[in-house]
């Protein structure tokens, strides 16, 4: 297969090659040129659960387990309440 570079150094994936490796549009894809002028592109690792540290601010309090299980159950008796009728 053989893709073309554009003036803006785009590259158009062949469609066969995205729908094999299952990429949509925004994926993101690593690119590695080897000694040889190889390029080899791959899909970066999964993001693991360790790098969202930090992605919030810290609470002012922890809440208790109870607590939690209160703003829950509101939320849902909230959520599913029945619309009164006019």
């Amino acid at each position: 297969m053989q893709a073309t570079l554009t003036s803006k150094g785009q590259m158009t994936l062949p469609v066969a090659v995205r729908a094999r490796l299952g990429l949509e549009a925004g994926d993101h894809l690593l690119v590695t040129v080897q000694d040889d002028d190889t390029i080899i592109l791959k899909r970066p690792p999964a993001a693991s659960t360790t790098s969202l540290r930090g992605l919030l601010p810290k609470p002012k309090h922890s809440l208790t387990i109870e607590e939690m299980d209160a703003g829950i159950a509101a939320h849902l008796a909230a959520k599913h309440r029945p619309e009164a009728k006019s």
